[in-house]
């Protein structure tokens, strides 16, 4: 069945929202999973995560960074169109109860898993600590609505061009060393993870982690997005995304995912793919 594009907004130059009419889908969505999109027959299936939802309006959110040929094909659909199909909710809600000091850490395009995340622990009455990490100011995304949901929030990029110059983590540790932090949620490019990870194991401060791995068919058929945890292979797509920061193999699953969650774009309009129009 073919899916309304209710809404479509331009975030940053390299990174759009659309609002997508998805009634079933709103209804039951939370905060940690993602939909899987095709946008016409001869598309490939893309994995999305569900960065907000109105169950009033029956809508999903959806914010994709124009990488590759998909992203920029379904950055030409406007508001009014359609995409073929929208199939979701997948993957294993964040389990976010019961914690009161929660640090986010996060870089790139994984705000628009952080953001849902930060608003299910807001409306659970968790204190909330956000770091953000960006290239530059150029690629920043939902700053205003993690800060309106957040009791403390600081920006990092790597030019300087907005918040302090620098590394999430560098941040980070001054930010739970005092230790009254009960839980660290890292998303982001699986090396920021991995360092993440990595102070938090030191201070003792459980950790979850979001797997953007490469994904398919979104049943744990295709085996895209299998890693290891604790020494056990597991699916993104269907134990996750989120998992215990400390046992994931953070170097397998970058020497199996070319992580492109925040990697500079590569292909637009102009590109040879795009000769002769898109249809």
């Amino acid at each position: 069945m073919m899916v309304e594009i209710i809404d479509k907004i331009a975030l940053n130059k390299y990174t759009s929202k659309m609002v997508l009419r998805a009634p079933d889908i709103a209804a039951s969505a939370k905060a940690g999973q993602f939909v899987i999109i095709r946008i016409d027959e001869k598309g490939e299936r893309i994995p999305l995560t569900i960065a907000g939802c109105d169950i009033d309006r029956g809508t999903i959110d959806i914010i994709y960074q124009k990488v590759g040929f998909t992203t920029y094909k379904l950055d030409y659909k406007n508001k009014g169109q359609s995409i073929l199909n929208v199939v979701g909710p997948l993957g294993r809600p964040s389990e976010l109860d019961g914690y009161k000091n929660v640090v986010i850490v996060v870089g790139g395009s994984g705000c628009a898993i952080a953001y849902p995340q930060a608003k299910a622990l807001s409306e659970n009455h968790a204190k909330i600590s956000v770091i953000c990490g960006f290239r530059s100011k150029d690629f920043i995304i939902l700053e205003k609505e993690l800060k309106s949901i957040s009791d403390s929030f600081e920006m990092v990029t790597d030019d300087g061009s907005s918040g302090n110059k620098g590394l999430v983590t560098d941040v980070l540790q001054n930010k739970i060393k005092d230790g009254t932090a009960d839980l660290v949620i890292a998303v982001g490019p699986l090396p920021m993870m991995k360092a993440v990870c990595e102070i938090t194991k030191n201070f003792r401060v459980k950790t979850i982690v979001s797997m953007n791995t490469i994904m398919i068919d979104g049943t744990g058929m295709c085996g895209g997005c299998r890693l290891t945890v604790g020494g056990e292979t597991k699916f993104a797509c269907l134990d996750g995304p989120d998992f215990d920061g400390h046992k994931v193999d953070f170097d397998e699953a970058i020497l199996r995912s070319k992580d492109s969650s925040n990697s500079k774009p590569f292909c637009g309009k102009d590109c040879n793919l795009f000769k002769g129009g898109l249809k």
